[in-house]
């Protein structure tokens, strides 16, 4: 769920990641003459020069980027490696070719571009050509490992092997304890080859970093926010701080469901939540335990998946009766491929049309053309949801494996977010072509997602009549939470580990530990078994091989209900701000619009005030958001013990270093 943004994100190493560097082969890098470098250029043209040779990179690297994401073998790995290696390579160069601009006089522009340029990367490589290139293959390599990843048991003929899609499909739908600590157990065995890897990955990047000029990679991540890596990490607590009580009422809630579900000793791990009974194989999304957490039973009708599957049953149907009387296995079998890409398809459309309501173009024909909708049966993919802007010029996509239920639904728009962002600002130079700080792009999509009211939902027809009741505002909200509370400190905890590993606070010895630990102080979620160091569970989320900086989607879930009120108020809405929908509301989209269209150009502070009149994020709106959800969890905890144990180890230390 991240932008493939080239240049301030070649998060991935190779793979799939953030469109870092490629080629169609090593003749083509090999035989390709490096740009002499102009004598006597000034900043203004240097940084000219810079945009200009990225975006005749550009289109090529991409291009090996997605063929690495959507047909992953040993051939694409290499593919996507050496371009990466070369664009590096090529970063590596412009950053030394800014040195000498050091100090000098410049425009504004110029100077903010050259900062953004020593950013452009989240995977910061080492000049040594033989430590680069082991980088590049290391990251390719844990991108591809994840991308294939499979679980599978049995022998011989009984042999089942089941990749990600799969056993979410358990922990989404199954109540079997047993059945979902297998899944979920399964899962997590993909990871463990993974560690020695991403130990060497560790001490190269960091090697980079510091070549650079940071301490340690976790600080040339906290150096991408127009502010100090120090002031960074303290916003993120105070913002925290801000919203963690609202979490701990539903934590508490949460864990009296699971108690009277599966009983009082399987429902809990000393107080926090067992990891594989959240319905979500990481407990960053709570919404698949509805059943179960539904505090009026049939008090609004929001069963948005229930309506997805009934869609699809009907393109099945049409697709069947297309095939002709008695049609054979192989006709029932193109008629379920056919329904399937079909509401896939109708999904996405029906994304595309929220986006256009606000005024925004419609996506270019080539979109629907070179879109990955569904799972290819033919080969291997990385089917993690994410948007692509392969040219700087419109060529846009998303890569999902879209089934018809309300998470991918949700996820569609999210994606869309990202390909708007980058519709809007590909007129600026390439430098200047992401969001204003990584934060802003994931909260795009998930603005659009906090207008997807009721009534909302209800007028295109996903769900029934909504009767205003208080029982029926309560599910609406628990449905939001379920989504976007439950998910803040799981954003936060990632790049909490990951600072920790950066800066050795975190050793490899301790991987696994620190892990859980982290997961328990920040989420109140534990494993169900014991979990040594013989395991590397960070592995098994796709952002920790695929190197993306995870603060930003804790970020995104403060700015989305900010930009969602400043959106309001542009609209004109003057009720509770949980009713709102700017759905169709041509005022809030050109101003959403103006903000998309100033991309990085500027500092994030002076871009959301734009929108919302102030310079500082701020949970606030969160808070108001879910008033109503808050004063009746409360009630709901009466006379329950909330709250759970925090292990006092180095791990906890290691959570409070400022960086």
């Amino acid at each position: 769920m991240k932008p493939r943004h080239l240049l301030l994100a070649l998060a991935v190493g190779a793979c799939v990641a953030i469109l870092a560097a490629c080629k169609k082969d090593e003749t083509t890098a090999d035989s390709a003459a490096t740009p002499a470098i102009p004598q006597g250029e000034t900043a203004d043209e240097f940084i000219a020069r810079v945009n200009d040779e990225s975006r005749k990179m550009y289109p090529e690297l991409t291009a090996a980027q997605w063929l690495s994401s959507t047909y992953i073998n040993d051939d694409s790995e290499l593919l996507a490696a050496k371009g990466n290696e070369r664009y590096l390579t090529q970063l590596n160069s412009w950053i030394e070719q800014a040195k000498k601009f050091e100090g000098q006089r410049m425009s504004p522009e110029t100077a903010r571009a050259i900062q953004l340029l020593k950013l452009a990367t989240a995977m910061p490589a080492p000049k040594d050509p033989a430590k680069l290139a082991e980088l590049t293959g290391i990251a390719a390599k844990m991108e591809g490992a994840y991308g294939r990843g499979s679980y599978c048991k049995g022998e011989g003929a009984a042999r089942q092997c089941r990749q990600l899609g799969e056993l979410e499909d358990v922990l989404r739908s199954s109540r079997d304890y047993e059945a979902q600590l297998d899944a979920w157990q399964g899962w997590h065995t993909i990871a463990q080859p993974m560690r020695k890897d991403y130990t060497r990955f560790v001490e190269l990047v960091n090697e980079g970093a510091k070549e650079m000029g940071y301490a340690d990679t976790g600080e040339m991540w906290r150096s991408g926010y127009d502010m100090t890596p120090a002031e960074i990490a303290v916003e993120t607590d105070r913002l925290w701080d801000q919203v963690k009580p609202l979490y701990e009422q539903l934590h508490c809630y949460t864990r009296t469901k699971l108690q009277a579900t599966y009983g009082v000793e399987k429902g809990q791990v000393n107080g926090l939540l067992p990891a594989h009974l959240m319905g979500n194989m990481w407990q960053q999304d709570w919404g698949n335990l509805w059943d179960m957490l539904e505090p009026y039973k049939g008090a609004g009708d929001l069963d948005i998946t229930a309506a997805l599957e009934k869609q699809y049953q009907a393109d099945y149907q049409a697709a069947l009766a297309k095939a002709g009387p008695n049609p054979d296995a192989g006709k029932l079998f193109q008629a379920e491929r056919e329904a399937q890409l079909q509401v896939a398809r109708q999904m996405t459309e029906r994304a595309q049309d929220f986006y256009l309501s606000l005024g925004m173009p419609r996506l270019p024909d080539s979109y629907w053309s070179r879109t990955q909708f569904i799972k290819p049966l033919d080969r291997d993919v990385v089917c993690h949801a994410s948007a692509w802007d392969m040219n700087y010029a419109g060529d846009v996509r998303t890569k999902m494996c879209i089934k018809p239920n309300e998470e991918d639904f949700f996820t569609i728009y999210h994606e869309l977010g990202h390909v708007y962002y980058y519709l809007a600002y590909n007129k600026l130079p390439p430098l200047f072509q992401n969001g204003a700080h990584d934060g802003f792009h994931e909260a795009i999509g998930d603005t659009m997602e906090l207008a997807m009211t009721p009534a909302y939902l209800k007028s295109i027809g996903l769900v029934g009549e909504q009767r205003q009741s208080n029982e029926a505002l309560i599910n609406a909200q628990m449905r939001t939470a379920l989504a976007k509370v439950s998910f803040m400190p799981f954003g936060l905890m990632i790049d909490r580990w990951r600072w920790g590993v950066f800066d050795g606070s975190i050793k490899p010895a301790d991987y696994n530990r620190t892990w859980w630990e982290l997961k328990a102080r920040y989420q109140g979620v534990a494993p169900a078994t014991a979990r040594g160091e013989d395991f590397f569970d960070p592995g098994a989320k796709y952002h920790v091989p695929g190197n993306t900086p995870y603060t930003r989607y804790f970020l995104s879930h403060v700015l989305q209900f900010q930009f969602y009120k400043g959106l309001c108020d542009a609209a004109g809405y003057k009720g509770p701000l949980y009713e709102c929908s700017f759905y169709g509301n041509k005022v809030a989209g050109q101003k959403f619009w103006a903000m998309l269209e100033k991309g990085a150009s500027q500092p994030w502070q002076s871009t959301l005030k734009e929108l919302t009149g102030t310079e500082k994020m701020d949970a606030s709106a969160v808070l108001e958001y879910f008033a109503p959800l808050q004063d009746w969890l409360k009630q709901q905890n009466e006379g329950q013990t909330c709250g759970w144990q925090i292990p006092a180890t180095a791990a906890a230390a290691a959570a409070n270093k400022q960086g």
